[in-house]
């Protein structure tokens, strides 16, 4: 039995199948754990959610803002962006089912033998681990529930930026949502910041710092595993390693052996 952890796959279902194929995955042994953004602007999104479902138990699959942008859509409460190509998911007779599956799936996700936590971004440094295995469960919950639209409604926004927790109710939600599926760069004090997309060393930075190089209010003793930025190229420290490498950007698309470090890559076509 082998765990592997793969970054975002954006509908790029072909690519993930060939490093599926080099790792010769059997669902039946080993687990499949997705970083998020199963769809997106690659070609096979509605097929990408339809495979990944397939595997039942044998799949861990961790919520990107994609994927949360996909629910909202469908839910009349946002426009597909001109560069996705998911419309074929809210026309296919399944369209229900794949996402209410998807709906319930979580922001976080903890091996239960290895110490790896998995999410999309990351975590905000102001929290524990406790506290974000905390607000990830608050967002799930509605996320299940019958005011999830609400909260779809609601998500959007860049504020606030800095965790209180004398924060609203909305306030807070927004905030994990944007710690666990958008954040890239913070300021030194832990502030987020939501539109620097570049990678770090590059002079439009100026004086903001990766989230994963700002000091923790409390260390995390497991390894942060995690996708979405993918101007990191697959970033790996003794802290966290990054697997989205831009599969969808005509990169690759990098899958990890977690029992022996063993990373399985394939390069990919510009979709």
């Amino acid at each position: 039995m082998a765990t592997y952890l793969v970054g975002d796959i954006q509908g790029c279902l072909p690519d993930l199948k060939k490093l599926l194929s080099q790792a010769n995955f059997n669902p039946e042994y080993d687990q499949l754990w997705l970083a998020g953004d199963l769809v997106a602007r690659g070609p096979e999104s509605l097929e990408t959610l339809r495979f990944v479902k397939s595997l039942g138990d044998s799949a861990q699959v961790i919520l990107g803002n994609h994927d949360l942008h996909l629910l909202a859509a469908a839910n009349g409460l946002a426009r597909l962006k001109p560069s996705d190509k998911t419309q074929a998911i809210l026309e296919a007779p399944d369209c229900n089912e794949l996402l209410d599956w998807l709906r319930h799936q979580p922001l976080l996700a903890e091996h239960p033998d290895f110490p790896l936590v998995m999410v999309h971004a990351g975590i905000s440094p102001q929290w524990s681990l406790a506290t974000a295995r905390q607000r990830a469960r608050h967002v799930e919950a509605l996320l299940q529930s019958d005011r999830y639209v609400w909260l779809l409604e609601n998500m959007y926004g860049d504020g606030p930026d800095f965790w209180q927790k004398d924060l609203s109710e909305l306030e807070q939600l927004r905030y994990t949502i944007n710690s666990f599926t958008r954040m890239r760069f913070c300021e030194p004090g832990g502030r987020l910041d939501m539109h620097c997309k570049v990678e770090p060393g590059n002079p439009d930075v100026g004086s903001l710092i990766p989230w994963f190089e700002v000091k923790r209010a409390e260390p995390i003793e497991k390894t942060i595993i995690f996708g979405h930025w993918a101007a990191l190229m697959g970033h790996t420290d003794e802290h966290c390693i990054g697997l989205d490498t831009g599969c969808v950007w005509g990169n690759s698309l990098t899958m990890l052996r977690w029992e022996d470090g063993k990373r399985f890559v394939t390069e990919c076509p510009i979709y």
